[in-house]
């Protein structure tokens, strides 16, 4: 029997991370309170909330309870401590590099318009990376149940700041709703703006929806694409292309895409050549971050430390990261591994 390595000590990038979703719930009680706002129970309980997102009412509630948290989010000081508290989880977990998920049009209305509102989350990001240590990067997610032009808007603002910290483009919601095709022209602008493509895609819809990713938005990561698992032509397509696919064990179990920890197909895409990179999705509703995806692939699906170490190479490479972050990032695994 091998010693048992932490894994909250094995250096990892993590690329699959929303904003309102990262929050710590004691934080969100706080808040809650601040503002008077009086959060439904299943944000209360102290445990995280029963979900299912496969079916309509089930992601309608699942929408509810992040609309809810989200309310509680006003200030700019209240978006600082969020950003500096997912930073502050992430070291704890052993990561080296974040890329935080946002849609700035919620924040907008409150922070004083969709200008503000980026400067304000990208100067709460630097401030986060300086007082941690932490790399950190952030992705503009457009909605996909909104109209394409409001994402072709967010692109353009995107690429505005691309020397400021945003590195990718995203497109995020229900994908059973709106083509992925209606939002070509927004992934051009971002593409062309030289931001990493990285839509949402294989988590409540089937291998097609990984698909339309790659034709119709040229993706160069996909959020999720475990459904993938489905069709041994994609995998291949994948694997070949080296596309990474940000796999979020807990919230697939969590949304009732997979019943069990042990069904999410992380060996089958593992052995399939698809490079992943594992993320937490949403903590504040799925209850755990960063090591703990580590610890399912461990605990659920036998990966000896030698595979944990190459699925924390491969969200390294698979990041925005500069060179020298990543080589660092890389040696820090060896360490791990060997050390």
């Amino acid at each position: 029997m091998e010693h048992v390595r932490d894994l909250t000590l094995l250096p990892k990038a993590h690329l699959h991370l929303h904003f309102t979703g990262s929050m710590r719930p004691s934080t969100l009680l706080e808040l809650a309170d601040k503002y008077g706002v009086r959060l439904p129970d299943a944000l209360t309980a102290g445990e995280p909330p029963k979900l299912r997102a496969t079916d309509e009412r089930g992601w309608f509630r699942f929408q509810r309870l992040y609309d809810a948290a989200r309310s509680c989010l006003r200030e700019p000081e209240d978006i600082r401590r969020l950003v500096r508290e997912a930073a502050e989880e992430d070291v704890r977990d052993g990561s080296g590099w974040l890329e935080i998920q946002v849609d700035p049009t919620s924040y907008a209305p409150l922070l004083g318009g969709m200008i503000p509102a980026v400067e304000i989350i990208l100067d709460a990001v630097d401030a986060a990376s300086r007082e941690t240590g932490l790399g950190m990067r952030v992705l503009i997610a457009a909605n996909r149940m909104k109209h394409p032009l409001d994402a072709r808007t967010l692109a353009r603002l995107a690429v505005r700041y691309a020397d400021r910290g945003i590195v990718g483009f995203g497109l995020s919601n229900d994908e059973r709703r709106g083509m992925a095709r209606d939002f070509d022209r927004a992934f051009a602008i971002a593409r062309e703006g030289g931001l990493l493509a990285a839509p949402h895609g294989g988590e409540l819809t089937g291998p097609s929806s990984v698909r339309d990713c790659l034709d119709d938005l040229h993706a160069a990561r996909i959020g999720h694409g475990v459904r993938a698992a489905e069709d041994p032509r994609l995998l291949k397509r994948l694997a070949d292309r080296q596309i990474t696919c940000e796999v979020c064990p807990a919230s697939n179990v969590a949304l009732g895409v997979y019943e069990r920890p042990e069904d999410v197909p992380l060996r089958t895409l593992f052995e399939a050549g698809v490079p992943m990179a594992l993320g937490a999705d949403d903590p504040l509703l799925f209850g755990s971050r960063l090591a703990a995806q580590y610890e399912i692939a461990r605990r659920h699906h036998a990966f000896t430390d030698a595979e944990l170490a190459e699925l924390a190479r491969q969200s390294v490479r698979g990041s925005a990261a500069p060179e020298e972050v990543k080589a660092k990032l890389l040696d820090g695994i060896e360490h791990w591994l060997n050390g």
